[in-house]
């Protein structure tokens, strides 16, 4: 078989950025073409992070019609993280951070499921293994960078293949597009690579099985953490999380890092920190960056701070009061995800029954 090119993926992100901008306009006129496959792992609350990068945009795409699967990812937990007792809880707690950001299964194309509820998913997995190598495995820069971030000694053999999980959870549903940043493309490159293979070598003189999914990549920039110098993660201990009162809000924004220049300018380059700040205010509020700079001007960093404060907890309110609405309620919880794994189940069964039968498996 023919290797993966990662070199070459870095270099057709120009390209993924122009299919991207298709796809969002064909959205327009076309929601009901298309099925988004999204999610998280369980790993704790998500944060403001997830809000603006993530949970806004699933929210839209939903709004348009769009038919949407969101995962949550309990098994892939365990490809870098020992503790497990919590995973249950996180998960609830993800449905009840979708829901109260404007999700809402009973009235748009959206199902929400862990992944351990369905089976059907994993049966992929055997065939899949079987059409990429070990050296692409090991190669994918993704998985790289996430053994580096968790320092990870001795890694399991979940970790090299987690790519192929994810060609799994994609395929399995027939998701065609994947909201990604930059950074994930070479997972999603891994999809559409198994998705070809299978149907060349499985589906000669009849109609492919799987189709190649395309990346719907993120508009939001990266936001950094309140120390403004790495990106916002619960683990370094630099979010906002959306579970948070708005005391503690302002208390972690008075925290956040700024510089010694009184002065506020944009200036992402030279003032990192500042300019995150100020592109937080503007994720709220809508305002440029450069505008809400030369507002504050020499009000220095407290004003900056104040700033934000005022409009993090105006924006994150309403989400806030629905999110303690919800908690509760545990036993809804409970039913939109049982729900959403027997919806889930249905999908895989019928894709399923395809496979089996290109594969000439059937009984």
């Amino acid at each position: 078989m023919e290797e993966i090119e990662y070199t070459d993926i870095n270099k057709s992100y120009e390209a993924a950025v122009e299919r991207s901008k298709k796809i969002e306009a064909d959205l327009l006129v076309n929601p009901k073409k298309y099925r988004v496959l999204t999610g998280d792992r369980p790993t704790g609350n998500l944060h403001i992070g997830h809000y603006f990068g993530s949970l806004q945009n699933r929210v839209r795409l939903a709004n348009l019609g769009v038919p949407t699967m969101i995962l949550i990812a309990d098994y892939q937990v365990l490809t870098d993280h020992d503790a497990f007792d919590k995973i249950s809880q996180n998960t609830k707690e993800l449905v009840i951070d979708y829901l109260a950001a404007g999700l809402n299964p009973e009235k748009q194309d959206v199902i929400i499921y862990p992944h351990s509820y369905v089976p059907e998913c994993n049966q992929l997995m055997l065939p899949f293994l079987t059409l990429v190598s070990n050296a692409e495995l090991s190669r994918n820069p993704t998985v790289k960078e996430e053994i580096e971030s968790a320092g990870l000694k001795n890694v399991n053999a979940g970790m090299y293949t987690y790519p192929v999980h994810q060609a799994c959870d994609i395929l399995f549903c027939k998701g065609n597009i994947v909201p990604v940043g930059k950074d994930q493309l070479p997972h999603l490159e891994m999809t559409r690579t198994i998705a070809s293979r299978f149907n060349n070598k499985f589906c000669k003189g009849k109609a492919p099985v799987f189709p190649e999914p395309q990346a719907l990549l993120a508009k939001t920039p990266m936001i950094l953490g309140l120390d403004g110098t790495q990106k916002m993660s619960k683990s370094r201990n630099n979010t906002i999380m959306l579970c948070w009162d708005e005391d503690q809000t302002a208390k972690a924004i008075k925290k956040a890092q700024t510089d010694s220049d009184r002065n506020i300018t944009y200036d992402p380059v030279n003032r990192p920190a500042v300019a995150n700040l100020l592109m937080l205010i503007s994720l709220c509020t809508g305002e440029e960056p450069s505008a809400i700079a030369a507002r504050i001007g020499d009000g220095g960093g407290g004003m900056l701070k104040s700033t934000l404060t005022e409009v993090m907890n105006e924006k994150l309110r309403p989400l806030r009061a629905e999110r303690r609405r919800l908690e509760q309620d545990p036993e809804y919880i409970r039913k939109i995800l049982l729900k959403g794994a027997g919806q889930a189940r249905e999908i895989g069964m019928k894709t399923l029954e395809e496979v089996r039968h290109v594969m000439n498996m059937e009984i």
